[in-house]
């Protein structure tokens, strides 16, 4: 029983790596297509909310499907809407064909991690939810960050990227149905879309605390990748500079997923919680005092992605402590759409910054945030025990 476990796991970390693989790609890959056919650039940007606003219009219809069906249809069907989505890129290049695609994928990834992410908390044991989570951290952030090594193939041909990303999207895709199905907790029925609202408004009463990590992540991430470039020629930064900067945070990132992961098992969630929040906004501090030492700013980024790299698989974690196993769906619902919407909100306020406050550091809207959230999970943050779980439903 615990190998088929192990096996389990390791094949939906696989699926979530391949997942981030395809959206680590997409960013960069249609951003260039774009440039270099003269389309502006925020009708540029406005094609990149496509994924989140699919990830958006899908989550209210998402518990019903999973808890009558299962995991394993969630994820099947899910994956197979990215399949064909990236498949269908080469078919027909219009901006607005594109970006249907893109909410697609919006919609199939959100059914994706959501399943996997449901089916992981669900039946990982207390003692090694943070392990298994940050594992998933871990694998979809090394998909995310080799995903866009891809782009420069459009060099060679403008549908080679998508054509191979379809392939390995379809080949892990396979290997799901080897899984055997299994099914949430089933201890209260959700029948309707008022059901569901009914779940969601009882998740966020008991566990909203822990969504805020997931938000902060997804600000922290759409605005770096998305504000933080311009901001950085505008300083006088070289491109290759820029690029640098990002992979430091990101590899700061993948390092040290899972040592976080399993100190929070030890000394708890919201403790590890507070210590990354506070040490990446003082991080991120530091890094408005040196913007013009390349090395101090690339080791104050890489210090900060270690810790704030773990920003959404501890609020995951932490969730999971706070919600009864019935409420893991809707919980693990609203972390999608708390990340989804710090991720369309990051880059409209970066801009905003950017363009408004010119001679203070972009450095400081990110930590600022993260200051802001530490504050009120120190104050708000307080685990609920789990003999009351079972009464918040």
């Amino acid at each position: 029983m615990k190998k088929i476990e192990n096996v389990r796991f390791w094949i939906l970390v696989s699926i979530v790596a391949i997942s981030g693989f395809s959206q680590g790609m997409l960013l960069p890959l249609i951003a260039i297509i774009f440039e270099n056919d003269g389309i502006s650039s925020s009708l540029n940007g406005l094609h990149a909310t496509g994924l989140y606003i699919g990830i958006l219009l899908v989550t209210p219809f998402m518990e019903y499907p999973l808890r009558k069906y299962g995991f394993k249809p969630v994820i099947v069907y899910g994956g197979l809407l990215v399949v064909l989505s990236l498949f269908l890129f080469p078919l027909w290049k219009s901006f607005w064909f594109w970006f249907l695609l893109r909410l697609l994928i919006g919609i199939g990834d959100h059914a994706l991690h959501f399943g996997t992410q449901t089916w992981i908390t669900t039946f990982s044991p207390d003692h090694k939810r943070g392990r298994n989570i940050s594992l998933y951290g871990l694998f979809y952030g090394v998909g995310f960050g080799v995903g866009p090594l891809m782009a420069p193939l459009v060099k060679v041909n403008e549908s080679l990227p998508f054509i191979l990303s379809s392939g390995l999207c379809l080949i892990a895709w396979f290997f799901l149905w080897t899984l055997k199905n299994e099914f949430p907790e089933q201890t209260i029925a959700v029948n309707s879309f008022r059901d569901t609202m009914k779940r969601f408004s009882t998740a966020l009463k008991f566990g909203w605390v822990s969504f805020l990590p997931a938000f902060g992540y997804g600000f922290l991430e759409s605005s770096l990748n998305g504000s933080f470039p311009v901001y950085g020629l505008r300083i006088g930064l070289e491109v290759s500079s820029v690029s640098l900067l990002l992979s430091a945070f990101a590899i700061g990132g993948i390092v040290f997923q899972l040592p976080l992961g399993i100190l929070s098992d030890k000394h708890g969630r919201k403790n590890i919680l507070m210590f990354i929040l506070l040490t990446g906004g003082l991080s991120f501090a530091a890094a408005s005092f040196l913007e013009e030492w390349l090395i101090a700013l690339v080791m104050c980024l890489f210090v900060a992605g270690m810790f704030v790299g773990s920003t959404f698989s501890l609020g995951i974690s932490y969730m999971a402590d706070l919600l009864p196993r019935n409420m893991l769906p809707a919980g693990n619902l609203l972390c999608g759409v708390a990340f989804s919407i710090g991720s369309l909100t990051g880059p409209y306020f970066g801009g905003v910054f950017i363009q408004h406050f010119k001679s203070v550091s972009f450095f400081n809207i990110i930590s600022m945030m993260l200051f802001l959230i530490f504050l009120t999970v120190v104050i708000f943050g307080q685990k609920q025990v789990t003999s009351n779980k079972e009464s918040f439903s």
